[in-house]
This record gives C-alpha cells, sequence and structure tokens, in this order.
C-alpha cells in the first residue's frame, strides 16, 4: 500500500533557490551495478524523468562518475524541451580538481547534458591532497563564465563545507550526504548550520539503498552489486534492522502508507533538507513524491527517531554510506 499523489510536489526555498522537497537521483541510470538492465537505461529511465517533471519535481542529480557519464547523457535527453522546468545538478569526481581541471570538466558535463549552464555543480567527494582553494578557484570562474549557476559539495564535513565557502568568496548552497534514519550522522553538526545559516542538505540514498523499505529479510535480498556488496545487507545487520523496519511498517499501516514513503516523510520533517531517492519504475517515483503528502505526528517522529537511535549495524568497507559516514560524522 502507497499513500497516492494529491497533486504537485511542494517546494522549499533556501539560499533564494526553489528546490522540490522531493528530487530524483539518477546514479543507476545505465549503471550496471545497479542491476537494472538495458531496457531501463534506454526506455524506463527517461519516463521516469518525464513523470518526475510533470509532478513538479525539479531537482535532478547526476554526476560524471555515474555510468561513465552516460547518466548524464541520459538525463539530458530526458529533459530536452523542458530545460526551464529543472534544477540540474551534477558532480565532478576529484581525481585531480585543480582549477583548470574543474573548468574542462565541467564543460564536458555540459555537452554530456546537453544545457548551457548547470544550476548546481558539486565536488563529489573532498580530495585530501588537493586544497580546497584551487578547486574553488575553479568554481568560481564557472560561475564568472555563466557556465554553472550555484555550487555544492558532497560528503563534506561541516570544516570542509565552511572551508569551501570562504575559499570561494561566496555561496556553497547545498551539502549532499547520506542521510536517513539509518546513518543519523548529518544531524550532529550539517544540519544545524544549514538551518541557521540558510544552506541546504540534500539527503542521499534517504532509504538506505531500500534497507527501510521492508522489503529485504535474509530470505530475499536485492539484486545488483552495488547493492549485494553493501554490508548493510548482511544477515546480522538484517536482523539488527529489523525492530526499525518494524517501527516503519506499523506507522506505515497508520497512514495506508508504505514504509519507504514514511522513512522519507520522515526526513521532510526537518528543516533545509530534501531528499533524492533514485527510482527502479514510474510507480516506485509516483510513491516517493507523494510523501511529502504524508504528515507524521510528533509522536510517530519520536517512536521512529528511537527505533533508529537503537540500530546500530556492523560496519565495514563499503558500509552505507561508508567513508561518508566518517567524514560527515565530524
Amino acid at each position: 500500500m502507497a499513500v497516492g499523489h494529491s497533486g504537485r510536489v511542494r517546494y522549499i526555498e533556501v539560499g533564494g533557490v526553489r528546490v522540490s522537497v522531493v528530487g530524483l537521483g539518477t546514479w543507476q541510470f545505465g549503471a550496471r551495478e545497479w542491476g537494472y538492465g538495458e531496457d531501463y537505461a534506454q526506455r524506463e529511465a527517461r519516463a521516469i524523468v518525464e513523470r518526475a517533471l510533470d509532478l513538479g519535481v525539479n531537482l535532478l542529480d547526476t554526476a560524471e562518475m555515474y555510468a561513465f557519464g552516460r547518466s548524464e547523457r541520459i538525463v539530458g535527453e530526458a529533459v530536452r524541451g523542458r530545460r526551464d522546468e529543472v534544477l540540474l545538478a551534477t558532480k565532478i569526481f576529484p581525481v585531480l580538481p585543480l582549477a583548470s581541471i574543474v573548468e574542462r570538466r565541467a564543460r564536458a558535463s555540459l555537452v554530456r547534458l546537453g544545457v548551457e549552464a548547470i544550476d548546481l555543480y558539486q565536488v563529489h567527494w573532498p580530495n585530501p591532497v588537493v586544497p580546497i582553494g584551487t578547486t574553488m578557484e575553479g568554481m568560481r570562474r564557472l560561475l564568472d563564465a555563466g557556465l554553472i549557476r550555484h555550487v555544492g559539495v558532497s560528503n563534506f564535513s561541516l570544516t570542509g563545507w565552511q572551508a569551501a565557502e570562504r575559499a570561494l568568496g561566496g555561496s556553497v548552497l547545498s551539502n549532499q550526504v547520506a542521510y536517513s534514519l539509518a546513518h543519523r550522522g548529518p544531524e550532529r553538526a550539517l544540519l544545524p548550520w544549514a538551518q541557521a545559516t540558510d544552506h541546504l542538505v540534500i539527503a542521499y540514498s534517504p532509504l538506505a539503498q531500500g534497507l527501510l523499505s521492508g522489503r529485504y529479510d535474509t530470505g530475499h535480498l536485492p539484486r545488483g552489486v552495488a547493492r549485494r556488496t553493501n554490508p548493510l545487507f548482511l544477515d546480522d545487520n538484517l536482523e539488527r534492522a529489523r525492530e526499525l523496519v518494524e517501527t516503519l511498517q506499523e506507522v506505515a499501516r497508520a497512514h495506508d502508507a508504505s514504509p519507504a514513503q514514511v522513512a522519507l516523510a520522515w526526513l521532510l520533517r526537518r528543516p533545509n533538507v530534501v531528499v533524492i531517492p533514485g527510482a527502479s519504475s514510474v510507480a516506485q517515483l509516483e510513491a516517493n513524491v507523494a510523501a511529502a503528502d504524508l504528515e507524521l505526528d510528533d509522536d510517530e517522529d519520536a517512536r521512529l527517531t528511537d527505533a533508529s537511535d537503537r540500530f546500530h549495524p556492523r560496519r565495514g568497507p563499503g558500509t552505507l554510506p561508508g567513508l561518508a559516514g566518517r567524514l560527515v560524522g565530524r
């Protein structure tokens, strides 16, 4: 069961930018590690984007590393003719993010996307060797040239986010981080600062790669390398997550909703937070968007938070969110 959608998605305004509270993550577009297949990449992905735009979703997030640029190309083709409806976000993978390379890689993303400007250009990960100043110098040049409209970061600690903003000499609008009921690290520092300073936290993996959907257990594991190699889906972690998933299911029944919708609605009660779940189908996209209509009360919020507090997964190399968790928790 899932909450039906009553109309267009709602929006918030942060840093002068109007953004849909539910966006669309597109890592899975064309990426073999998700196991969705070629028909999905060639047909369903475009249908998902078109339906998202029909529902008023304006935040579409991709990256140059997703399927080695294919995700950008799929997204670009899907929004052709509807460019003014989209807050188009992509990311540079910072292998050597010197200023000149940042400029060059942005131009390559522009070509793949088929657009004249990127609305939100993000540094995908901090680089521990290259000073953030030279990366932000590249971003500043792109802003001055009108090739990007806003700068963001991803998987940055609070100190790293603040350092990026100082180096840019202007707003680094957003930080895209793993945030869900299964991973609450961003609440320690990132959220309070974002809320106090009119910045945006973009929650990726808001369903912990499907763990919070209630679909998976030791007898039913997700397909695709991206999730099968995630230690969250080890037997003992699935068992540790049982109380949290059962709480989601109980709250979902009270709303005639799905556990995934409840997990998204819990996040959307946090100010300055938007979510970018992926979607394997148009129906899943519609259910994700409808989660913005689900109103939890304070007691339900507290029950979910308490169950989350008691969830302690066994960590391992690649456990969601892996490196992200170590960085954003500082």
